[in-house]
């Protein structure tokens, strides 16, 4: 399904090189921001206090949010727990102080406006689980990164599958990046949302690189250059139709989805947008610098085979 065609070829790599030169250098900036800064990393990973409390009547979470930052001096994550009435308030752990102290703390704090709010439940997160998440997190990481080399060597060739991993590795550690930079929380879902923009950006390498061995059995005397510009061009129709409905998904999310929803969304769409870029100017320019071409992608017909054909 085509929504537009382009009758002209856009020549993508003739800016590779300076687009390449720009994507690298940021990815060195991430890559420092992250084990210089570090990430915020949200209540999962370094442990806390979660408490479910009920309102007598629905209650907005910003509301609550602000108001625990400015009894509390902390920064809580609040979001609704099944009702509008029941809302589920995450505390960072604070030096000094046991969960149920902060608990009681956060109550009294809730009670001075709203007398009728009555605790629920209230856990507490050990360290330790946050440990095992984060390990548990990067597991899953590795072990796709290790399915997606696997996959591409199979259907395509070696020299596609480390450029598609290269640009992988470039949208992931872009989008933590940025989330280091802003110093926005990094928490589970926005973790799931970067194992999604995996899936995302390879699905786009992949219609790519399918496009270019398309192009090389029909392009028989064009130069690779040639065939990989074409084949992009090819492909833009299709982008837009998919990542457009796809943005506005997210989008619809980030707006309307509420704080429990936002990095998630947030994330999402910076990866997806990411995602159509190297899959463009980075997988596809590598997988160029490595020296793919037509043979390693339309194998020879054999003699055997010719004459088995000619009558």
């Amino acid at each position: 399904m085509e929504f537009f065609r382009i009758h002209k070829t856009i020549p993508f790599m003739h800016y590779s090189h300076i687009l390449n030169a720009i994507s690298l250098l940021s990815f060195l900036v991430a890559v420092f921001w992250i084990f210089y800064h570090g990430l915020a990393l949200s209540i999962e990973f370094t442990g806390g206090t979660q408490v479910v409390v009920q309102y007598p009547e629905a209650v907005q979470t910003e509301q609550i949010r602000e108001q625990i930052q400015s009894k509390l001096g902390v920064e809580a994550a609040v979001q609704n727990y099944g009702t509008a009435r029941d809302i589920m308030i995450r505390l960072p752990m604070k030096e000094g102080e046991t969960s149920g102290q902060m608990a009681g703390e956060l109550l009294k704090a809730l009670q001075e406006t709203a007398p009728g709010v009555k605790m629920l439940n209230n856990e507490f997160v050990g360290p330790q689980v946050g440990e095992e998440l984060a390990t548990d997190g990067l597991t899953a990481l590795l072990l796709v990164v290790a399915g997606i080399i696997i996959y591409l060597s199979m259907r395509f060739e070696w020299k596609f599958a480390i450029a598609a991993i290269i640009a992988n590795l470039h949208d992931i550690v872009i989008v933590v990046g940025i989330f280091a930079v802003m110093n926005w929380e990094f928490s589970l879902p926005v973790l799931a949302a970067v194992l999604a923009v995996l899936g995302y950006s390879v699905n786009e390498s992949v219609i790519i690189f399918d496009r270019v061995r398309e192009h090389f059995r029909k392009m028989r005397r064009a130069e690779t250059v040639e065939v990989i510009n074409s084949a992009i061009t090819a492909t833009i129709s299709r982008t837009v139709i998919t990542h457009g409905s796809t943005l506005a998904m997210t989008l619809a999310m980030f707006f309307f989805g509420g704080p429990a929803l936002h990095y998630f969304a947030l994330a999402l769409t910076i990866g997806i947008l990411l995602g159509v870029y190297s899959s463009v100017f980075v997988a596809a320019a590598i997988a160029m610098y490595l020296g793919v071409k037509r043979e390693d992608l339309v194998k020879p017909i054999k003699k055997d085979e010719v004459q088995e054909m000619v009558p």
